[in-house]
Parts: structure tokens; C-alpha cells; sequence
């Protein structure tokens, strides 16, 4: 069964292993959904298993092994510094009836490995993690820049070993459309070997020279969170007992404000200074790109949004939040950004990706992907900030807000 988030990308996997106990694969620390789905379905949580040390999310196999007494399956050769199981090449787990063999698979990260789930000797399913994904492989620039290459040959063996695999094995892979951890990915999340075979140009790259190049060119921008949760996710995430937003009297002077609320109310007014970043599936993605880990963050947010969303959101990148500050609090004056529907001559800024932007733009648009703006110098001359939708444009004018701009508008897009 797949648990898709939507905003980060990516699929967890639970499985059912029959007389009443389940195997979970890749999960996140935000666990709401596995727990109500075990609860429903009378599971209980007997394994975690991690395919790799995740970059954007940290994973809840910890937290499962700790108040469920799931066994944490994953490769040796990620030095986990906590108890679990450590496998290498070839080992196999029995589940009760279904088997995990271990395949290593490095590539996306060097102690990256795939699950062959086996009923008998019967391959039922690979759980591919961030190697062979739908219609393509998982980044690997995610290292090191040194180390990006000799990833990308190590992924080109990798999906050769896993396309030996009969033609149809089912590919659960973890990460798929909309994760940064992807290559330029498609709407499908589940496949087979056979299907990947046929469809997917990496695996029929006509050699391990053309399928680097063409991998490594299709490589985009990814979070700057990225880099610190391998190394978290390796000594362990800290363990939660819930998580909430406090209520906070005043805003602290080192704090940044993100305020969560919708684009058009953020416009009417917001606190000075403040980060708008609405609240949507990919919440998380720009709140680990934007805004500094060592920052206490304080919340704004609209009367109407899900403290414990916004709060679990934060949670599953590792960002603990200070709380949350009521507008109605704010005594100072409000500051305002305009919305246009059109352009009427001012220069317009394009935040989108850069594979966006080269698929069609506004002639003469300044281009800096938002995840770039902050710290970037621009002259302060009128401005019309503007992306798919409007709020990535949002995010980016009250980013150039703070850096002082004011002649600034968001445009807003059906």
C-alpha cells in the first residue's frame, strides 16, 4: 500500500505480511497517516525499513522502533548510530512468509539499497528507494560535488542490475513526481521492470558514458536542507511525543516570521519583514530552502489552517518551531504587497525552476530561481514578481521586502 506525499514527492510503502503485523518502508517522522492506516487495518508496525539515508525528509523508522518495537532494517554501510538491523548484499529478512532480500544499489547515495520482496521464490515486488524510479533514476549530486559522477556510473550499474529482475516485478520507488531528489519526473508512482525496460531512456542509454550524460543534464536546483538530514537521518531523529505550536506574546528579536496564510491575505497585510510562505503540500520544500536552520521560526497563520500541519510539516525536515504569534497581536503598522492580474511595464522577475523558465517566459523577464534570491543583489526599481501561480511570487517579493525593495507587486495567475 502506497502513502504518497504529495508535497515532498514521495511514496512510503506498507505492507501487509498477513497474520497481523506490517513491514514499512521509507517512512517519514510524520507518521499520522501509518498510524491510521496500522490502526484501521489492526497492524501492528514489526518493521521499518530504510532503502537509504533520506536528504529531504527524516525518517520515522526511529520513532517506529521506539513506540511501536518495529525492528529498523537498513544497509550496514550506512553507520547508523543507533540499533537496528545492518545488512549487506544478498542478506534476507523473513518477514513470517514473505522474505526482503537485500540488493545493493548505490547510486542516488553511495549506501543506497533496493528490497526484493520474495513470496517464496517468487519475486513479488522492488522496493527501489531512489534508484530506478518511474521513467528515470534518482539524483546523485546529493554527496558531494567530487562524488556526483562517480555516483551517476555507480547508478548506471545499479539499474542494470535491478532491469535482471523479471520483466514483471513491480518498481515501488520512493521518490517520484514532484521530489527534488528526482530527475525531471513523470505523474506515474508504481511500475515494472518490464515497463521500465521498454519506456525509461536511461535504461536504454546505449552506454555508461551516454547514460551519465544524459542523468547528469537533467539535474535541477534541490533545498539547501538537503544537505543536513543524511547526517541526521545516520545519528538518528530526536524522538516526539506529538508536536504543536505554541502560543507566543511576542515575537522574538532573532526570529523569522513565516506567515502561512493565502497569498491574497498576506497582500491585505502581514508583519514587517515576514516570509510568506502559504501553507500547501510543498510547505515543507520551501520552508527547508528559505529560511535558516539555526533561526527560530514563528508562525503566522490564518484562522482556518491546521496548527498541527504546519507543525508536522516543519517536523519532517527537522525544524522545530518556536510557535505561533496572532496577528491581531501585531501593534505596529501592516505592511502591504500589491497583486496585479497584468503587466504594465515594470520589470518583471520570473522565480520559477530554471526548466520552467526555459519552457517558455516572459520576453525580457530577469530570471533568479527563488530558492536563489535570498542574498542575491537587484536594483530596487518598480518590480512585478511572478511565477506559475503566485505563490512562489509571493515568497520571493516579501524575501526582496526584507532586503529593503518596495516598489514591488506579485502577479497572480488563474
Amino acid at each position: 500500500m502506497p502513502l504518497v506525499d504529495e508535497g515532498l514527492g514521495n511514496s512510503a510503502y506498507l505492507v501487509d505480511l498477513g497474520d497481523g503485523r506490517a513491514l514499512a518502508v521509507d517512512v517519514s517522522r510524520d507518521l499520522r497517516e501509518v498510524h491510521r492506516i496500522a490502526a484501521h487495518r489492526g497492524w501492528r508496525l514489526a518493521f521499518a525499513a530504510d532503502t537509504h539515508l533520506h536528504a529531504d525528509f527524516l525518517s520515522g523508522a526511529l520513532q517506529l522502533a521506539a513506540t511501536e518495537g518495529a525492528q529498523v532494517l537498513a544497509s550496514a554501510a550506512g553507520e547508523r548510530e543507533f540499533e537496528h538491523v545492518g545488512l549487506h548484499d544478498g542478506d534476507e529478512v523473513d518477514l513470517g512468509g514473505l522474505r526482503l532480500r537485500v540488493l545493493a544499489t548505490p547510486g542516488h547515495t553511495h549506501e543506497h539499497v533496493s528490497f526484493l520482496l520474495l513470496d517464496g521464490d517468487r519475486p513479488a515486488g522492488v522496493f527501489t528507494g531512489g534508484s530506478l524510479i518511474v521513467g528515470s533514476a534518482a539524483r546523485t549530486d546529493l554527496v558531494a560535488p567530487d562524488q556526483t559522477e562517480i555516483l551517476a556510473r555507480q547508478q548506471f550499474s545499479s539499474l542494470q542490475r535491478l532491469a535482471t529482475l523479471p520483466e514483471e516485478t513491480t518498481v515501488w520507488p520512493t521518490h517520484g513526481a514532484g521530489s527534488f531528489c528526482s530527475a525531471p519526473p513523470g505523474a506515474e508512482r508504481i511500475s515494472t521492470i518490464g515497463r521500465e525496460k521498454a519506456t525509461n531512456s536511461l535504461l536504454r542509454a546505449e552506454s555508461e558514458d551516454a547514460f551519465v550524460a544524459e542523468l547528469l543534464g537533467s539535474l535541477g536546483s534541490y533545498p539547501a536542507y538537503f544537505g543536513r538530514l543524511p547526517e541526521l537521518n545516520r545519528c538518528g531523529a530526536a524522538l516526539l511525543d506529538g508536536v504543536r505550536l505554541a502560543p507566543l506574546g511576542e515575537i522574538p528579536a532573532d526570529a523569522v516570521v513565516v506567515d502561512t496564510r493565502p497569498i491574497t491575505e498576506f497582500a491585505a497585510g502581514h508583519v514587517p519583514g515576514s516570509l510568506s510562505i502559504a501553507l500547501r503540500p510543498s510547505f515543507a520544500s520551501w520552508l527547508g530552502w528559505l529560511v535558516p536552520a539555526d533561526r527560530p521560526v514563528v508562525i503566522v497563520r490564518g484562522d482556518d489552517q491546521d496548527p498541527a500541519e504546519i507543525a508536522w510539516q516543519a517536523a519532517k525536515i527537522g525544524y522545530d518551531l518556536s510557535g505561533e504569534f496572532p496577528l491581531s497581536q501585531w501593534t505596529g503598522d501592516l505592511a502591504r504587497t500589491r497583486l496585479v492580474a497584468e503587466l504594465n511595464g515594470e520589470r518583471v522577475l520570473d522565480v520559477r525552476q530554471d526548466r520552467e523558465y526555459a519552457a517558455g517566459h516572459v520576453p525580457g523577464a530577469v530570471h533568479v530561481e527563488l530558492g536563489e534570491l535570498p542574498g542575491r543583489e537587484l536594483s530596487k526599481e518598480p518590480t512585478v514578481v511572478m511565477c506559475a501561480h503566485g505563490e512562489r511570487a509571493m515568497s520571493g517579493a516579501s524575501i526582496l521586502e526584507r532586503a529593503g525593495h518596495r516598489d514591488l507587486a506579485v502577479l497572480r495567475q488563474a
